[in-house]
């Protein structure tokens, strides 16, 4: 499908000059006929006249609206394809340069005096299967032109010099063109790809046919008169003019020309028999080519194959298609990549080119190009791409007819075919007429193995990697299978513009080998936070920030997220820059040392030196899962962060970033398309067989222990705890989450550690109770999702107090209150309180779409329903007893471990042993019964063996 202003890059055409695209099939003569552009959807539907004489020339004449210019096009049915005898290849080239020496009447200098004065522009062009003679000019020299060329065309003379001459003037083109790296490749793959057919070599011809064709001044007369007949010839004329009037002009001139009988028998190509490589060596060139090529159909306007298969290059190939924007712009292995479908009478080739720098990327890029033929085999192309595809050529093609020159430019491209300028709408006809499964069912047709010829080009004698062949039938073949995916998806799709991706593996920190305590961490962080193979983080960020794109992770004992925003529009965009992140993770050395770095700055200067809450929490986890999985801090250990290499986090990705750890949660507007892409992308990584960490019980913890952890701090923190087997899939979590919720609402002024602690006696910011890991509290107000554990623990956390006495006491005091509640359980008017907050709070724990989306994903991890209908059925069913039940059977103070986060370490180990009385001071005055609780309290025995305190210099924490 000639599509003009469709396929062949501007590389290829300047590359070619005139060599442009062509075409084939016969026509029905006639005598006259004036064509109307009344008939609807016809892309060419200017008003013309179309004769044939007697002699067998056909003429086309337009008028149109642009004044004084006519350009006069004479397409003469001669090609290299017409060159059947051996050893005479490259004549039809050399006759386009001959045509230009003139006649007995109008020797070379008369005439092109005569078009010079006449400000004529007269030039010519060769191609497979036809040569061109166009010329533009005033209306007032149309007669004399035509006389000009009408007696050139029947009365060519010259001499044997000028013969002589001119054949080295053609060596001269053959080797001034064999320097362009596209001419070399056509010449090498249609040499490699063709058998009998003329088409195996160029309109330039075989070499040594030009350095012959000196000695050949009696096969050139022959070779004219041959060809340079009426019946191959068809003028076409355009512009300021009166159709009759140019009839007859023509007639004048042209008419008395003798018709000739002469018919090339073009050899028949066999099938190929199987898929050919060759490499040509072109020294001191720079880059590497490939051309991937194959053979494609005739010249057959009225069915459908020409035009799918322009349409093909088009989808799959051109520079919107997602394999330029993979290869050229995403991860730039490739600086060129452009298709050449030249249009052939006979089946010729279908070309697609790829410049690359490396070497190694040649065998890449091949393996990318075969993929797509092979998906074109396989999918059904989008019918609204399609759709908008067929709609911009057509248009395209028509907007293009912008002036006379165009026009008879266009038409004489077609004209030779068939003669008719119908051939134009008959072939954008069958072009609407194609359907997604007609694309399917061509490239099946067309793009098999024993169709396809490869070339490599470069200054190297040979390329690695194109030692055996890439099949894409067997490639078709796999793609025609339905994926098979070993990983988990929640498919939550629904209208809003948003589009969030969660990519849940079940791995973490628990994951870390031994000595190897952060690689987990360091991991995701390298796949969120670094570039891929083929862009740098900084162009990653650079692409995202104008769409507003986002990609991050959540890391945990468990849990690896990776998680990313953006709106519909821009998705298929999001998409393509994340999953190379995780699907080619870049590994590079300089995101390696930029990435350790923050991690050990995290733990340093983050949470050792300025976050002595958070340091306390993780500090109490550390001490509880002492020989576990959950023992390390999920950042890892200093010493183990500083050893690790890039070939840890390479070893990590591989056991551990697999499809039976990865669930995939989805939620927003995303486009099937690109849904499907990720679905089938993600099927890529390793098989796995592990779908979740093993994880042991808790470690048994015996008896009450302390750890105070001594830094420079004006406050001190204290965090206390004890392991519980009660998890959120089990039966009676929802009444411990009551119950946590009761006695410690995280951020609540309405709980009652933060009634007693703080409201009451004024001793701190809060004081809050978990049945969870709840990192970042200090920070936020509600839980993040995607934290699921196999093992829990009951922990309070008491913000920062003013001194160590004041810890001492706020520890008695939730002790006391926790001793209290195991006691004498919750009031029927305390539960009935809490259970009306959590029904009616639980939806703002998933009040965002993100958090909707990973809350679905942890209910998946627990096996049990969505968020809000479980909590809420659960409470609904509960009581006051069964709530009662569930402390006694869960909270217990006889097996616990405290940690205090401190300025004077020694000062609260001496308290802690000498259960020193840590009397409490207000400011103003209390009532007698809260200051007679505080009697009580203040020598409240917390029972901490004197072996069991461990004072530790902030500096050994997590080293």
């Amino acid at each position: 499908m000639k599509f003009k202003l469709l396929a062949t890059s501007l590389a290829v055409t300047l590359a070619l000059s005139g060599c442009m695209s062509n075409n084939a099939q016969t026509s029905n003569t006639t005598n006259a006929t004036v064509a109307s552009a009344s008939v609807e959807n016809k892309v060419f539907a200017q008003d013309y006249v179309l004769e044939e004489l007697e002699n067998g020339l056909r003429v086309m004449v337009v008028k149109t609206d642009y004044p004084d210019v006519v350009s006069l096009q004479i397409p003469v049915s001669v090609g290299s394809r017409n060159e059947i005898e051996a050893g005479k290849t490259g004549f039809a080239h050399f006759f386009e340069h001959m045509m230009f020496k003139g006649s007995e009447k109008f020797p070379q200098d008369v005439y092109a005096d005569i078009l010079k004065n006449s400000g004529v522009d007269n030039r010519a062009y060769t191609t497979n299967d036809y040569t061109n003679y166009h010329l533009n000019f005033s209306k007032e020299h149309l007669d004399k032109v035509l006389e000009i060329k009408a007696d050139i065309f029947q009365n060519l003379k010259y001499s044997e010099e000028q013969f002589r001459t001119e054949a080295l003037t053609v060596k001269g083109e053959y080797l001034k063109n064999n320097a362009s790296p596209i001419r070399k490749l056509l010449s090498a793959v249609r040499k490699e790809a063709f058998e009998k057919h003329t088409y195996k070599h160029t309109t330039m011809g075989f070499f040594e046919d030009i350095e012959a064709m000196p000695d050949q001044m009696a096969y050139g007369q022959t070779f004219f008169e041959r060809f340079y007949k009426p019946e191959y010839v068809s003028l076409v004329i355009v512009g300021d003019v009166d159709p009759q009037e140019t009839m007859k002009m023509v007639k004048k001139h042209w008419g008395n020309w003798k018709k000739g009988d002469y018919q090339a028998d073009i050899p028949v190509e066999p099938k190929q028999q199987a898929p050919k490589y060759v490499h040509e060596q072109f020294e001191g060139m720079p880059g590497h080519w490939l051309l991937v090529s194959y053979k494609g159909t005739a010249w057959q306007p009225t069915q459908k194959d020409r035009a799918a298969l322009d349409l093909i290059s088009q989808l799959y190939f051109s520079s919107n298609s997602e394999l330029y924007q993979e290869l050229v712009v995403e991860k730039q292995l490739a600086s060129q990549m452009f298709t050449y479908n030249a249009e052939t009478k006979d089946p010729g080739l279908l070309h697609v080119f790829v410049k690359v720098e490396k070497e190694q990327d040649l065998a890449t890029v091949r393996d990318a190009i075969a993929k797509t033929y092979a998906k074109a085999r396989t999918e059904l192309v989008d019918a609204d791409k399609l759709a908008a595809l067929k709609s911009n050529l057509k248009y395209s093609f028509i907007n293009g007819l912008d002036s006379s020159q165009a026009i008879a430019s266009t038409l004489a491209s077609y004209m030779h075919f068939e003669r008719d300028p119908e051939v134009i709408n008959q072939l954008y006809a069958s072009a609407d007429a194609i359907t997604a499964e007609d694309i399917r069912d061509i490239a099946n047709k067309y793009f098999v193995d024993n169709g396809r010829t490869t070339v490599t080009m470069s200054a190297l004698e040979t390329v690695s990697g194109f030692d055996k062949e890439v099949s894409v039938s067997e490639l078709a073949k796999q793609a025609s299978q339905p994926v098979e995916r070993h990983f988990k998806v929640l498919d939550k799709t629904n209208s809003s513009p948003l589009v969030d991706v969660n990519l849940l593996f079940y791995t973490g920190a628990a994951a870390d080998p031994a000595g190897k305590k952060g690689v987990a961490a360091l991991t995701a962080a390298m796949i969120a936070r670094g570039g891929s193979q083929s862009k740098s983080y900084k162009e990653i960020q650079q692409a995202l920030y104008p769409i507003a794109g986002s990609f991050g992770y959540q890391l945990d004992k468990e849990m690896i997220s990776l998680r990313g925003r953006v709106h519909k529009d821009n998705a298929e965009q999001w998409y393509a820059l994340v999953s190379d992140q995780l699907l080619n993770p870049g590994f590079r050395e300089d995101d390696f040392k930029r990435l350790k770095k923050e991690l050990i700055d995290g733990i340093k200067a983050g949470l050792k030196s300025s976050n002595d809450e958070e340091l306390g929490k993780e500090v109490l986890y550390h001490k509880l899962y002492q020989g576990h999985p959950y023992e390390s801090y999920n950042l890892g250990d200093l010493s183990d962060l500083e050893a690790l290499t890039v070939d840890d986090v390479k070893a990590f990705y591989a056991s551990q970033f697999t499809q039976a750890k990865l669930n995939v949660g989805i939620t927003g507007n995303l486009d099937n398309a690109v849904k499907t892409q990720m679905l089938n992308d993600l099927a890529g990584l390793p098989k796995g067989d592990e779908a979740r960490l093993s994880i042991p019980d808790a470690p048994k913890l015996t008896g009450r222990h302390a750890t105070i952890v001594e830094k420079n701090a004006k406050s001190t923190a204290v965090s206390f705890g004890f392991p519980i087997d009660t998890i959120r899939s089990s039966k009676d979590w929802t009444a411990l989450w009551l119950v946590r919720s009761y006695f410690g609402e995280h951020r609540s002024s309405n709980s009652f550690l933060y009634q007693r602690i703080r409201q009451v006696r004024g001793m701190n910011y809060g004081d809050y109770a978990y049945i969870e890991y709840f990192p970042r509290g200090m920070f936020q107000t509600k839980p993040d999702a995607n934290l699921g554990r196999s093992e829990q623990i009951f922990q309070v956390w008491l913000r920062p107090l003013r001194s160590n006495n004041d810890a001492h006491f706020a520890t008695r005091v939730a002790l006391f209150e926790l001793d209290k509640l195991i006691k004498d359980g919750m009031t029927e008017a305390d539960f009935n309180a809490t259970r009306n907050f959590l029904s009616n709070f639980v939806p703002q724990l998933v009040a965002s779409q993100d958090r909707q989306l990973g809350y679905a994903l942890d209910s998946e991890f627990y096996n049990t329903e969505s968020f809000v209908e479980y909590v809420r059925k659960q409470l609904a069913s509960l009581t006051v007893e069964d709530v009662n039940r569930v402390i006694r059977e869960n909270l217990q103070t006889d097996d616990v471990h405290y940690v205090f986060i401190t300025g004077d370490g020694k000062d609260m180990q001496k308290r802690l042993a000498k259960e020193t009385v840590s009397p409490l001071k207000y400011n103003s005055d209390k009532p007698a019964a809260l200051i007679n609780e505080d009697k009580q309290i203040e020598s409240y025995k917390l029972n901490i063996p004197a072996k069991n305190i461990e004072v530790l210099n902030v500096e050994k924490v997590f080293e």
